[in-house]
Formats: C-alpha cells, sequence, structure tokens
C-alpha cells in the first residue's frame, strides 16, 4: 500500500511541477510580444454572409445568373431573374413589373404595378381589394366616411 501511495504522490509532484513551468514559460513569453508592432495589419470584416445566414436569410440570393427557369423551379410562376436575384415583380417593391423599378415611399407593389393603397379604388387598403362600382377610396378604406 505503502508504495502506490509513493507512486501516487511522485504523479501528482511531477504534474504540479509541470504546470508550474509551462506557466512561468508563458508569462515570459507575454513580456516580449506585449508591444504591438508596427507591421501588424488589421484584417477588415469579411463580406462574406455566414451559411448560417444564407440559409436562414429570405432575401439571400438563389444565383440565378440570368435564367429564369431557375427561378420558376425555385419560387413560382411570377418569379424572374433580376440582378442575379430571383425576384417576384408583381409584389416587390424594388423590382416592381420590372427589374430596377422601384415604387415610391408612399406607394406598395400590385400586380406588377405601383399604386398607392390609401387611393387607389382598385387596391384599396391592399392588393386587389375593389371598391363597389362608383365607389371611392380614402385612406384605404372603400366609402370612408
Amino acid at each position: 500500500m505503502s508504495k502506490i501511495v509513493r507512486v501516487l504522490f511522485m504523479v501528482v509532484v511531477s504534474i504540479a511541477i509541470t504546470i508550474v513551468l509551462i506557466t512561468i514559460a508563458s508569462v515570459g513569453d507575454n513580456h516580449k510580444t506585449s508591444l504591438p508592432s508596427k507591421s501588424m495589419h488589421v484584417k477588415p470584416f469579411p463580406k462574406r454572409v455566414s451559411r448560417f445566414l444564407a440559409e436562414n436569410n429570405p432575401r439571400a440570393a438563389d444565383h440565378c445568373k440570368k435564367d429564369d427557369e431557375i427561378c420558376y423551379i425555385l419560387e413560382g410562376k411570377n418569379s424572374t431573374c433580376c440582378n442575379n436575384k430571383c425576384m417576384d415583380m408583381s409584389e416587390d417593391k424594388h423590382n416592381c413589373g420590372a427589374c430596377k423599378n422601384k415604387c415610391k415611399f408612399t406607394s406598395s407593389c400590385c400586380g406588377g404595378e405601383c399604386v398607392n393603397l390609401a387611393y387607389d379604388k382598385r387596391n384599396c387598403g391592399s392588393c386587389g381589394n375593389k371598391c363597389m362600382p362608383g365607389g371611392y377610396c380614402i385612406y384605404g378604406l372603400c366609402n370612408y366616411a
């Protein structure tokens, strides 16, 4: 039993000495490199989006490269390749009816047209909401007041 205790004691002491020597060596290295060198170059953040964000981002590029068939398969029949991304030009406010055709701040894209939902009687309050014949649209409500 005493042999086992002696061996165990020697193992513990050797581990303790190893830890002390490693700590002293790493502290000694830090003093030498504590001053930054003038040749250090700071790298900017990468412009590439991580795979996790690209998979979970609904606005991530589909990279269609002017191939409308890819957009048709991925997005549906209204999707078209625009700026290397699949876009639904009937609903996208930044590509309404055609690539890079942006709607004004107060307008929305309905069926490929920029319309003001507050006053358009064919799209009153939301796309496709038609007011009755002879009616009018004010503040997005048919026949308000």
